[in-house]
């Protein structure tokens, strides 16, 4: 369905009269106090605890040598290789993949989950294996490419990295995409958005990946919190890696557009009420949630029908007296009239045939919106499911509906950048048809 052009009041707004209001680029920001996880009932979790505070002080010595914005910072029209040598990278993400599969099989353990979540996890193991040829080309391209800069670092928490996607073509300043991955609040990892961070740089986009602490590093107001402070990264550093500081959108996927939407509207009431911020809502120009749901109170059910059971979702959540504060539908029904008017033009994605979040989550978020005052609408794909838009069309190869959809807004005026995408290269497939139709038919999700 092609998008429709989003329109723009010319009077004055909130969010206009805030651009003056724009905090200086600061390489040097402020980290918000760590919060409080919740509780853990059981010895097994404690475990798991125990072994992510190894983790966490180990990885803390490795970064006391500097600042972590000061070392992540290039010098003005360069564009040098920042991250760790390639040795460093790999031993990096083997011991987080070991200390991520270790706690899930703790928490598998300790909640007493069973059947459904085993047969959960064969068949996602059946779907990746399937969609394999694929991935291990987008991890040669994430491994090797000159275009990528890994593991940057945004913070001092054990998880504050991004990964920047540089097109090759950067002799003017670039627009910039901040992606949030998706994860289920508990998988998420920055490398899960390389395939779009490619398609997009080739695009002549810069992409940034941020990733965040996962329960049980961590639980909502953490992954919000590392979220923020990234997007804070972005905006206040990003002209130095040839992204364009008046050309950033905002970008979360499934659990990632849940976490993103909460950063943004957190961000809109702090300003709104005069609260001292490291980066303005002004400073987005659009945000787009894909496959997201943005009410938490309505969807708690749904998860625990699907495997993500009410005990373990609650307590990732802070309890069910959070449920609130982390529901963005709820927070723009109750946000006065200045909070609406600071937020970006909102475009929301999602699959008709999405059962791990059904499409109906966006339609109410959107209805919200634009009944509080804000610029919102929503893009459905039809037969489309929770992973078609992200994994499986972009595999496919040729025509991406979500990235054509995506450039035609940040590309809306600026019809140089719209005559280089069309004749850009099609991309090319990296799965098997046969392949893909098994694992759709396969996929948890």
């Amino acid at each position: 369905m092609p998008p429709r052009s989003l329109a723009r009041s010319t009077a004055p707004t909130p969010r206009t009269r805030a651009r003056a209001r724009r905090p200086k680029a600061n390489s040097n920001l402020p980290t918000a106090p760590p919060r409080l996880a919740l509780a853990m009932r059981t010895s097994s979790v404690e475990e798991a605890g125990a072994l992510l505070a190894r983790s966490d002080s180990a990885g803390g010595r490795r970064r006391r040598s500097a600042s972590p914005v000061q070392s992540a910072s290039p010098r003005p029209g360069t564009l040098r290789r920042q991250s760790s040598s390639f040795r460093e990278d790999v031993g990096r993400a083997a011991s987080e993949t070991y200390l991520v599969s270790r706690l899930t099989f703790t928490l598998l353990q300790c909640l007493g989950i069973g059947y459904r979540w085993m047969s959960q996890l064969l068949a996602l193991t059946i779907y990746a294996i399937l969609l394999m040829p694929g991935f291990i080309q987008v991890g040669y391209y994430y491994f090797f490419s000159s275009q990528v800069r890994r593991s940057i670092v945004y913070g001092d928490q054990p998880r504050n990295r991004l990964d920047l996607y540089i097109p090759e073509d950067n002799s003017r300043p670039c627009p910039v995409v901040a992606f949030v991955t998706g994860g289920a609040w508990i998988i998420g990892y920055k490398a899960w958005g390389a395939l779009l961070g490619r398609r997009l740089a080739e695009r002549g986009i810069i992409v940034a990946c941020i990733d965040y602490r996962n329960f049980p590093q961590g639980t909502i107001g953490d992954m919000v919190s590392d979220a923020s402070q990234g997007i804070s990264f972005v905006c206040n550093n990003i002209a130095g890696y040839g992204g364009d500081p008046n050309q950033i959108y905002l970008m979360g996927q499934s659990a990632g557009a849940h976490i993103a939407a909460c950063a943004l509207m957190e961000q809109a009431v702090k300003e709104s009420g005069g609260h001292p911020v490291s980066w303005s809502v002004t400073q987005i120009k659009a945000y787009f949630g894909l496959s997201g749901g943005y009410n938490i109170h309505s969807l708690v059910d749904h998860f625990h029908e699907r495997g993500l059971y009410r005990s373990l979702f609650l307590s990732i959540m802070e309890g069910e007296e959070s449920l609130s504060r982390y529901s963005p539908e709820i927070v723009a029904k109750t946000s006065s009239a200045e909070t609406i008017g600071l937020l970006p033009p909102i475009v929301l994605m999602h699959g008709t045939e999405d059962y791990s979040i059904p499409s109906s989550a966006s339609q109410t978020f959107v209805d919200i919106l634009q009944q509080a005052g804000a610029q919102a609408k929503l893009l459905l794909y039809e037969g489309k499911t929770h992973t078609d838009i992200f994994l499986q069309d972009p595999l496919r190869g040729g025509r991406d509906p979500l990235v054509e959809d995506v450039l035609s807004i940040i590309h809306a005026d600026d019809a140089i950048a719209r005559q280089k995408v069309a004749l850009a290269p099609t991309p090319r497939r990296l799965v098997f048809e046969w392949q893909l139709k098994l694992a759709r038919q396969i996929s948890p999700f």
